[in-house]
């Protein structure tokens, strides 16, 4: 496994940006927050999810190229 790209980190840290966004708007009963931070957690997910099909594809593309110039 390589190491995580630039989409993995941030969508990494827009997660836990969103969920702590969910939380608090939970704690302080701001309905806005709590959704705004659902919506950045989600998009989070979703860029951390492109980060890794990303990697991956670089990954295969590496060893295919290995395999080749054996």
């Amino acid at each position: 496994m390589g190491l995580p790209n630039r989409d993995e980190m941030e969508g990494k840290w827009d997660k836990v940006k969103g969920k702590t966004k969910e939380t608090v708007g939970e704690v302080i009963d701001d309905r806005e927050l709590e959704n705004e931070g659902r919506a950045e957690h989600a998009g989070g997910k979703v860029e951390e999810g492109f980060g890794k099909a990303r990697r991956k594809v670089g990954e295969a593309i590496e060893d295919v190229g290995d395999k080749i110039s054996r």
